[in-house]
């Protein structure tokens, strides 16, 4: 892995609006349960413009960046030898359906550790308006030689 990523910063994404039908989908596939986020009348009745999204939807939106990162051509991830190692996410509030949403992806740390090398990326997160909503950090294993 290339040690220079470190401290990169890549394009912001193309704006994401968050679906109504998207948040019900990622909702059941993660069993939450919470009628904020199946029923649009309950998100309403607790102050939110639609169906509000499981704090790791944000995810969804995260992914956009680290396929930046992983194209990147002078990286060297091998994307086959890439393990998810962790997964974080600071919220200032709510991914909402029609949230409309941008992400800049920050290599905030590149080290290796034997044979095996981990690149740390944080995606900041925001709204149209260019507020922050959410800043989701993963750290990705590259595994090394055999």
């Amino acid at each position: 892995m290339n040690p220079e990523l470190q401290g990169r910063v890549f394009a912001p994404t193309a704006p994401y609006l968050v679906g109504r039908e998207k948040v019900r989908e990622f909702a059941r596939a993660v069993f939450a349960t919470n009628p904020v986020n199946l029923d649009v009348d309950a998100a309403r009745a607790a102050g939110y413009d639609d169906v509000v999204a499981p704090p790791t939807f944000a995810v969804v939106v995260q992914e956009h960046t680290l396929a930046q990162l992983l194209a990147e051509p002078d990286a060297g991830i091998d994307f086959s030898r890439v393990v998810h190692g962790d997964q974080r996410f600071t919220s200032s509030r709510p991914i909402v359906a029609g949230d409309e949403l941008t992400a800049t992806l920050t290599v905030s740390g590149v080290k290796t550790l034997g044979a095996h090398s981990m690149v740390t990326a944080e995606s900041v997160i925001t709204d149209a308006a260019g507020a922050h909503v959410v800043t989701a950090i993963s750290t990705l294993v590259v595994r090394g030689d055999d």
